[in-house]
């Protein structure tokens, strides 16, 4: 394989890390009056990668440590949109807050270049470079409003407690290596294949997916969370929901069942126990919640409970669910985000679920857009959100998780509970204080694009389930 070849498969990347680092230049030799034209032109940027990614060369890159298939596709594409549709939100979120930064827009163009090269990785040093260009990023943008205590003391959170699950992913890392000799996925899975699962192999195992058990909050990793989501900006706060959790449960998915088939028996309880963990933790704890971005958090952690209830079936329909969950999650989410960013009160943000009172006589367009994504999480038919856990529930019974799954199904109807609570506060409580009339254009547009997908899903759901099936066909034939 050439270099020039390697570089054709990687082109979205290139033009990814081309395009930050024109855009970090051209902000600091403009200053923070640049901002709006830098993100306008991130977005840009984002728009050309899909393109390149949409209509790129498949195949390996670099000896293999990387891989552009169908898979990776399906991810990359999901990330560059929800990436844009965030920094989308960044414009209201500046004129909101009276000031100007275009270090935002360039820091989630690094951040999602990782993201795509961790979705890529062939090898575990690939998939270490990847998750720690990401993450270096994310550490910034998660402390984003120096100025702001909650946003310092989140980054501050992060950066730690996410330094402590890289330590602990590189030492599984290294055990696998010491054990197999190899950081390559395919020769790893055909070590095990022809030497069977040692004890040593286990251990780095269980290391492996407790590192990556952080990247997607799942229990009982997951305490960074409500901290980072409360305290980041809301456009950031978004953007860690949709983007870096496609990112980290793709990587999840594909470091475990590509390596390890063999060992599916050893993993599948770990991701089994995780993922119950999850489901019943975002249930529970996201009923006491008054502040509605960490509502969001628990109820997200809860989201990636059942989304790794596909991986543990360890088929290819589970990582279909897994795919076909990620884009329902992806649009619903960016949307409920776009709905928070609306809530604000003579120019100031305003988070509380009390600040919902009456939002259905204030608002009625805002206030049916935002129940209906709400109910559309919580899994009722006919929203987009029953087709995502349907699909995830399917996988798992087919796999003969009857437990996992029944056990699922009672969370999701305890997680109901609270969806309801937020939407009855909108339409029976007495009305609040009206939120300000006018709404950014970035934030308006991702509103009704995410309400129209929740409610039209249904009518348009084959050709998503058709590219997740390819997709994941592609990792487990």
């Amino acid at each position: 394989m050439s270099f020039t070849t390697s570089l054709t498969v990687l082109l979205p990347e290139i033009i990814m890390a081309i395009g930050a680092m024109v855009l970090l230049l051209a902000g600091a030799a403009g200053g923070e009056k640049t901002a709006t034209p830098i993100s306008w032109a991130a977005i840009g940027v984002m728009v050309l990668a899909e393109l390149a990614v949409a209509m790129g060369t498949g195949g390996p890159a670099f000896g293999g440590a990387f891989m552009a298939d169908n898979f990776a596709r399906y991810a990359k594409l999901l990330i560059l949109i929800s990436a844009a549709l965030s920094v989308l939100l960044t414009e209201e979120f500046f004129a909101n807050t009276k000031q100007s930064r275009f270090e935002l827009p360039v820091l989630i163009l690094l951040a999602t270049l990782g993201m795509m090269l961790m979705v890529s990785a062939n090898s575990f040093l690939a998939l270490y470079m990847g998750l720690e260009l990401q993450s270096l990023a994310l550490y910034v943008l998660a402390a984003f409003n120096r100025d702001h205590l909650r946003s310092t003391e989140a980054g501050l959170k992060y950066f730690v407690l996410g330094a402590l699950s890289s330590g602990m992913l590189l030492y599984g890392i290294s055990m696998i290596y010491g054990f197999t000799g190899s950081v390559d996925f395919y020769i790893v899975r055909d070590v095990i294949a022809h030497g069977g699962v040692s004890i040593g192999l286990i251990f780095g195992l269980v290391f492996l997916i407790s590192g990556l058990a952080f990247k997607v909050s799942a229990v009982p990793f997951h305490m960074w969370t409500p901290d980072v989501y409360e305290g980041a900006p809301t456009p950031v706060t978004a953007y860690f929901a949709t983007a870096a959790k496609v990112a980290a449960l793709c990587l999840f998915l594909r470091a475990i069942v590509i390596p390890f088939p063999h060992a599916i028996e050893q993993w599948r309880q770990i991701i089994i126990f995780i993922s119950v963990l999850s489901m019943a933790l975002g249930a529970f704890a996201a009923l006491g919640q008054k502040n509605i971005k960490r509502l969001m958090a628990y109820s997200s952690i809860g989201h990636m409970g059942y989304a790794l209830l596909g991986l543990a079936a360890g088929t290819a329909l589970g990582a279909r669910g897994i795919l076909i969950y990620l884009a329902i999650y992806v649009m619903t989410n960016i949307g409920v985000f776009a709905c928070i960013q609306a809530m604000k009160r003579q120019g100031k943000p305003v988070e509380n679920i009390s600040d919902l009172a009456g939002l259905a006589r204030t608002n009625p367009k805002l206030g049916l857009v935002f129940s209906m994504l709400f109910l559309s999480l919580a899994g009722l038919p006919p929203l987009a959100g029953f087709f995502a856990k349907f699909y995830i529930f399917l996988a798992a019974i087919q796999a003969n998780l009857i437990w996992p799954a029944v056990l699922g199904v009672l969370a999701s109807t305890v997680g109901l509970v609270y969806y309801l609570k937020l939407v009855k506060v909108m339409y029976f409580d007495e009305p609040a204080e009206p939120f300000d009339s006018e709404i950014g254009i970035g934030s308006e547009l991702i509103i009704i694009l995410s309400g129209a997908f929740a409610l039209l899903f249904i009518f348009t759901a084959s050709p998503v389930i058709t590219i997740a099936d390819a997709a994941a066909k592609a990792l487990l034939p």
